[in-house]
């Protein structure tokens, strides 16, 4: 194939295809590839990110990239409506492939090595802002709508799956060298941006106008607050597990949640608004964000908790040790990313002709019945039935992302697709952010309930004197669970070599050996476990609710006459136009309009 193909070739709409979804792997996996990696990373750098004061080294490197993305997609997507989808994108590999190089050659350890990777990340992030916001916009632009769904599923297959393939790239990188982890990224990116730049066009409508300066920091701001609130809402505070009741989450919370009502407001009475709020009367776009929000809490939730138990519990039951967690961990997680890749791109090819709605709120129903099936699973499970699950819940997933982006893309006007795009994007990763906050929050809940009096019982057991027991059972939660998160003996970090060598060598033995943990933790992490799939459940029940009233299959069309709506009104296909619900009057010619068949 030529490197430089015109932007009516009949082969250009695949070529933006395939680099989008290159684009879109890329800075997804890199949101999850740190996740597996962390104890090799911290590790190379010297820092014991379990330490008194080093807990924010790890919140940061877990968050930054995910609420840097989710700050400001928005604000890339509108930029790209402004001055060209392709010229952001462009920019966005260019930024990316730059914090990968700075990130795979950090010159520190100790905390300023934190520092440096916490910084560079966020630089990461900010490049991968600019290809998540318009990515979907370039495809939408490029594909006729009776074809979209079919390549809005497989970039959006990209998007979700890249989460856990991620955890694989890192778990077998990360065995090799830390540095691997983020200098895989780098020929990728290199090669990423010299495609981009040689083969894709500006073949989008823009909508010109002044940024909204006011309405982008506004909105910054709050989120930012907000969702860096919510992630120290997990941090113990004075005598308490978690940090709600901090000073400074609650001011944070209120004061995020105050910033984006004023936000919101302010866009209403802006004449070159950061994002058009009257898109949101449309249903199928609303109803099709709020289900894409919820689920991806859910899904964010599922990923880390799916973590927790393997690593913390299951693996080393299984005689694995605790160094190899983190890789077993993604290894045994494929088939979840199987069912992704599987159901993706056939839903969204399907959703072309059927609609978004049944695929969608189908796969979200199965997706809640297989957090029922994981409530039912004891801790240690037989693998089988948990691989059946997980494929399952990969596949409602995969039913649900395709149709649901291609819903949200297929309802805004042509000159609205950028900030369309930001818009499904922040939602995506400020879901992932939300639910490292809410989940563990609720697992230290379910946690703090019985793992203390569990915990002073077994290690005074095995020869701990009273008192040591009863400090290290009056320790927050969050360290237990962190300890297993990063696939670390939570019982040898919590003893110290001080204590364990005052010990029996049979007690030492037992209390650091594989089985002892995983045992001592395995019935209150099942109650913890109840509460967060519980909570998980009800959420994607609620989005599946949202996904069904979304209403019928619409596709929204820009006439030169003026602005319309096409929505279909029955199964042979006849349409009805109706008055368009947005404030934009930009038309389009004729040949460009997009049309429901």
């Amino acid at each position: 194939m030529p490197a430089f193909v015109a932007k009516d070739h009949p082969r250009y709409k695949w070529i933006a295809l395939s680099n989008t979804t290159l684009g879109v792997l890329m800075a997804v996996i890199n949101s999850s590839i740190v996740i597996i990696s962390l104890p090799a990373i911290f590790k190379g750098i010297d820092l014991n990110p379990l330490a008194a004061g080093n807990v924010s080294y790890l919140l940061w490197m877990l968050m930054g990239y995910m609420l840097i993305t989710a700050v400001l997609v928005v604000t890339f997507g509108r930029l790209g409506d402004m001055y060209g989808r392709v010229r952001i994108y462009n920019a966005g590999f260019v930024v990316f492939t730059i914090g990968s190089i700075a990130l795979a050659f950090d010159p520190y350890t100790g905390g300023t090595g934190a520092m440096w990777l916490i910084i560079w990340r966020l630089v990461q992030g900010i490049g991968g802002a600019m290809l998540f916001a318009n990515s979907t916009a370039i495809l939408t632009d490029a594909f006729p709508s009776n074809k979209r769904g079919m390549a809005l599923g497989i970039n959006q297959v990209a998007a979700i799956a890249g989460s856990f393939i991620g955890l694989i790239v890192g778990g077998l990188l990360s065995t090799i060298d830390w540095r691997a982890v983020f200098f895989v990224s780098v020929p990728i990116g290199i090669i990423g941006t010299i495609w981009s730049y040689k083969s894709l066009h500006e073949v989008g409508v823009k909508n010109k106008g002044k940024l909204d300066w006011p309405g982008n920091i506004v909105f910054a701001v709050g989120l930012t607050a907000l969702l860096a609130a919510i992630t120290y809402g997990i941090q113990p505070y004075g005598s308490s597990a978690t940090g709600w009741g901090n000073p400074w989450v609650l001011a944070g919370i209120i004061g995020g949640i105050v910033l984006l009502v004023v936000f919101v407001f302010m866009e209403l009475h802006s004449k070159s608004p950061m994002f058009e709020m009257r898109l949101f009367k449309i249903r199928s776009f609303s109803m099709a964000i709020l289900a894409g929000l919820l689920a991806s809490i859910g899904r964010g939730g599922l990923q880390f908790m799916l973590i927790i138990w393997l690593q913390g519990i299951w693996l080393p039951l299984h005689g694995y040790s605790y160094e190899d967690t983190p890789l077993w961990a993604g290894i045994y997680l494929i088939p979840l990313t199987v069912g992704f890749l599987i159901a993706g791109p056939i839903s969204g090819t399907l959703s072309d002709r059927f609609g978004a709605k049944g695929f969608a709120t189908g796969g979200l129903v199965l997706v809640a019945l297989t957090f029922v099936g994981l409530l039912l699973l004891p801790v240690n499970f037989s693998y089988l039935p948990f691989a059946v699950i997980t494929f399952l819940s990969g596949v409602g997933s995969g039913m649900f992302g395709a149709p649901n982006r291609a819903s949200i893309m297929n309802s805004v006007p042509a000159n609205q697709r950028g900030s369309a795009s930001g818009m499904a994007g922040t939602v995506q990763n400020a879901g992932t952010s939300l639910s490292i906050g809410v989940f563990f929050s609720l697992m230290i809940a379910g946690l703090s309930t019985t793992l203390p009096s569990t915990l002073k019982s077994g290690l005074a057991s095995h020869g701990v004197s009273t008192t040591v027991a009863t400090q290290i059972s009056q320790l927050p939660p969050v360290s237990t669970l962190f300890s297993a998160f990063l696939g670390f003996n939570p019982i040898q970090e919590l003893l110290g070599s001080k204590v364990l060598s005052g010990l029996s060598s049979a007690n030492r033995s037992t209390l650091v050996g594989k089985e002892f943990f995983p045992q001592l933790i395995s019935a209150p992490f099942h109650h913890g476990l109840v509460v967060v799939f519980t909570a998980a459940t009800i959420m994607t029940v609620i989005a599946a609710i949202a996904s069904l009233v979304r209403g019928k299959k619409f596709v929204h069309l820009d006439l030169p006459t003026g602005s319309v709506d096409i929505v279909e009104t029955g199964e042979d296909g006849q349409t009805e136009v109706v008055p368009s619900t947005s404030s934009s009057s930009t038309p389009v010619t004729a040949s460009n309009a997009v049309r429901d068949s």
